[in-house]
């Protein structure tokens, strides 16, 4: 596996991540403790070095998962995790970035992940109750006391990212990017460049979309958050088939999957981009990182992104009451 270093300061990492939420959280039942091990030393055999995490994710017990599995080569990889919600046992309350909870909620994660240091430190989303200078300031005083080695940000609009990058240099934001989401292009990814800060795109196959494995038809379980979501109705997703057919096409002529070409076609687009794409599944999880070995032309690149131009993807990302956590 090819490695990318995020932005200019922030940590060496291989070109495809592992999203660990999905072991656990937000797309139906958890799976087994040794499934989702033996998941993450696969990945770890196949070359990915970048593992992504929450508290929110289960809620806590993805943190756990992930310590265990990669407790034995914790110095050969980046751990990634995630602050800023509140909790009343294991139910979300809401949006709590007090430094006082950041400090709390940071010996919590470091005590599931097993860790000495938190590789990546993300502000999982923008609360508006907190400016976000007392945020930086909190975080760089934990990478000062050695308990956090690089700080991020996710889901933040550009004001947000050059206040907190005053106070404390921000090495990554996560924020959903794929062909099917590509409004970060606009502003966020411009100012990510000027700033030297590398970009995570989650969801970067569209929540499993642009795999080609979802259609009209498809149901989804109770617990799998796809159900709720707008983008993911009947009438969205059969007017979203069209770009699937596109990246169908494309994969078809270079021999490769439909998610190989959409995660190709994200990686081309800087080299400071790594995406996580999320499995439970080994076989899914040896595709999505052979997409680091596809080779896209100028003209293909051109081909994709002209025709996806051309499609006007139906459906809100998140309801509203997601939707009203994510700050532009």
């Amino acid at each position: 596996m090819i490695t990318r270093t995020l932005g200019t300061g922030g940590p060496d990492v291989s070109a495809i991540g592992l999203g660990c939420m999905g072991l656990s959280h937000g797309y139906g039942q958890a799976v087994a403790d040794q499934d989702g091990i033996a998941l993450i030393r696969a990945a770890v055999d196949q070359g990915v070095t970048f593992f992504d995490t929450a508290q929110i994710y289960g809620p806590f017990t993805n943190e756990d998962l992930v310590g265990k599995a990669l407790a034995p080569v914790r110095d050969d990889v980046v751990i990634a995790t995630k602050f800023g919600f509140s909790f009343d046992g294991s139910q979300i309350t809401g949006l709590d970035s007090r430094p006082e909870n950041i400090r709390a909620t940071v010996e919590d994660s470091l005590r599931r992940l097993d860790v000495d240091s938190i590789d990546l430190l993300y502000q999982h989303r923008v609360d508006p109750e907190v400016p976000i200078e007392e945020v930086a300031g909190t975080v760089k005083e934990l990478v000062e006391a050695g308990k956090v080695k690089h700080f991020g940000l996710s889901e933040a609009g550009v004001d947000v990212i050059r206040r907190a990058h005053a106070v404390q240099p921000v090495a990554a934001l996560q924020s959903e990017y794929s062909l099917w989401w590509r409004e970060p292009e606009e502003h966020i990814l411009p100012t990510l460049l000027e700033l030297g800060i590398g970009l995570v795109p989650y969801s970067p196959l569209g929540k499993g979309f642009l795999t080609g494995a979802i259609r009209s038809t498809t149901s989804f379980g109770e617990s799998d958050l796809r159900g709720s979501l707008p983008r993911f109705t009947e009438e969205a997703r059969a007017a979203n088939q069209a770009l699937v057919d596109l990246l169908t096409a494309v994969a078809a002529r270079k021999g490769t999957t439909t998610a190989q070409i959409a995660l190709a076609w994200l990686l081309a687009q800087h080299p400071s981009i790594v995406p996580i794409p999320g499995t439970s599944k080994i076989h899914r999880l040896q595709e999505n990182t052979g997409a680091a070995d596809v080779a896209l032309t100028p003209q293909d690149l051109k081909e994709i992104t002209d025709a996806a131009d051309q499609v006007d993807v139906s459906g809100d990302r998140y309801p509203e009451h997601m939707q009203r956590w994510i700050n532009r």
